[in-house]
């Protein structure tokens, strides 16, 4: 079939473009202000990407339009629709769905090759965590199929389809599975269209201001992904996690896996990157790794379980982890100028900055310099509700810069316990050139510079690393 993709930039609908095209499809798409990785994956494998929502487009005539959750009924100030394609669909009766239900009827549950899902759910991590899983079944020669939400460094792509292999009752699907919703026309979280058998729950918080009005509405949906796991399947559980033992306490049908926690079916005992993993107290495989902090030691712990019910023993997933390469985008060294090492990473909410800052002091100990460079550009961090968590999430920060172009709150003030000015702690800038002078005339030889942001964020990274030659 001929799809045509509106949003098809975004993480999510930019792998199911590559996987559907994979699958045999003819895949094109529309996006607005596009940025890498996703736009070069999609041009690399031939995909037509057309610029805006024009409805002009309802000429392609396609046979399906698979709608991004970043398309809505919104006007501009003018009255006009700010998605005019959208428009032209409902007022012409074209066939639409939305991109997890498409996913899930034509590839995770398609009745000529139903697969067994493996769907990891959390505030923070998921994306870590599903190339973790990923890759150790890779290693175990499963073949899997994955989803992920950014393209894992020892993948390449975001995205493929899988295989069978022998011995298999269903093939391997491990998917990054989304709490955020599916659709302007579907407000369920986009996890319940996945139907795993394995389902990760790695932690869960506060997030999403924009459409949860609070933490208990987020357990619902996620408790909504609990009734969707067959009694056959697991459910891996963060035992540190008094959110979820909320959300298991509403009812689970699935044998439960826990992790983290003291008295946990597995469990890590050293440090971060180099440690000891128990299953129900008893040593069964060490792990030494190049990745740091307890969030990724948590993550691990996460992915181990999950293999685990697949058949991957602890002793295979930690080889296979020993080699794993992270992610594009999660602590990624994109060069060194000078002596100053410059990060990109995806962390936006305030305790992934906390933990990602926490596990480089680690790394580095308490002698060299990190500058944070961040902008608040998510929806919830947008609308200011996490503001007043900004100086504890940037404690193991030397110098803080932030970026404040689109907020309706005063970055400065949210920042006043840390120290704001010129020669101070934190600075703010309302747009990236001055924000580069900011970082350049503080950074010296030594410096980590991490750059935070869940968008391109102006192309810092590229533009300090020239500012500094």
């Amino acid at each position: 079939m001929h799809i045509h993709i509106l949003g098809i930039c975004g993480t999510f609908m930019g792998g199911l473009a590559a996987l559907a095209r994979e699958a045999g499809h003819r895949v094109t798409g529309c996006d607005a202000g596009v940025y890498p990785p996703m736009s070069d994956q999609l041009r690399q494998l031939g995909i037509e990407l057309i610029e805006g929502y024009g409805a002009d487009q309802i000429a392609l005539r396609p046979d399906m339009y698979v709608v991004g959750n970043v398309v809505g009924r919104k006007r501009l100030p003018d009255g006009s629709p700010k998605f005019p394609l959208m428009e032209a669909i409902l007022d012409t009766g074209a066939p639409y769905t939305s991109g997890p239900q498409w996913l899930a009827e034509h590839v995770l549950h398609h009745p000529s090759c139903p697969r067994h899902v493996l769907a990891v759910a959390g505030t923070h991590g998921k994306t870590t965590t599903t190339s973790m899983l990923a890759w150790v079944l890779e290693c175990a020669g499963l073949q899997p199929g994955f989803l992920v939400g950014g393209v894992p460094l020892d993948f390449g792509v975001s995205a493929r389809l899988g295989a069978q292999v022998d011995g298999q009752s269903r093939p391997l699907f491990v998917i990054e599975a989304d709490e955020y919703d599916t659709a302007f026309f579907d407000k369920r979280s986009k996890f319940v269209h996945y139907r795993p058998r394995t389902a990760v729950l790695n932690n869960l918080e506060f997030d999403h201001a924009d459409i949860f009005d609070d933490l208990a509405a987020i357990e619902r949906q996620f408790h909504h992904l609990v009734r969707t796991v067959p009694g056959t399947g697991r459910v891996v559980v963060n035992g540190l996690e008094e959110s979820l033992t909320r959300v298991l306490g509403q009812g689970c049908w699935s044998e439960v896996a826990s992790f983290g926690a003291t008295v946990s079916d597995f469990t890590a005992e050293g440090e971060p990157s180099d440690f000891d993993l128990l299953h129900r107290g008893r040593k069964v495989a060490h792990l030494c790794w190049s990745l740091t902090g307890v969030h990724n030691q948590l993550n691990a712990l996460a992915a181990i379980a999950a293999a685990d019910h697949v058949g991957v023993s602890a002793a295979q997933a930690c080889e296979a982890l020993s080699r794993f390469q992270n992610v594009k985008r999660r602590m990624e060294l994109r060069g060194t100028v000078n002596g100053v090492a410059v990060y990109d990473d995806f962390a936006h909410h305030p305790t992934a900055i906390r933990t990602t800052l926490d596990g480089l002091r680690r790394k580095l100990g308490a002698g060299a310099r990190i500058l944070a460079a961040f902008e608040p550009r998510s929806n919830t961090m947008k609308l200011g509700t996490m503001k007043s968590q900004l100086p504890w999430s940037l404690e193991n920060a030397d110098l803080v810069f932030c970026h404040t172009a689109g907020l309706d709150w005063d970055a400065a003030e949210a920042l006043a316990p840390l120290g704001v000015g010129p020669g101070r702690r934190a600075q703010v800038a309302g747009d990236i050139d001055t924000l580069l002078a900011q970082i350049k005339a503080a950074a010296r030889p030594g410096d980590h510079i991490v750059c935070m942001s869940n968008g391109g964020f102006g192309g810092i990274h590229a533009k300090l690393l020239a500012a500094l030659k």
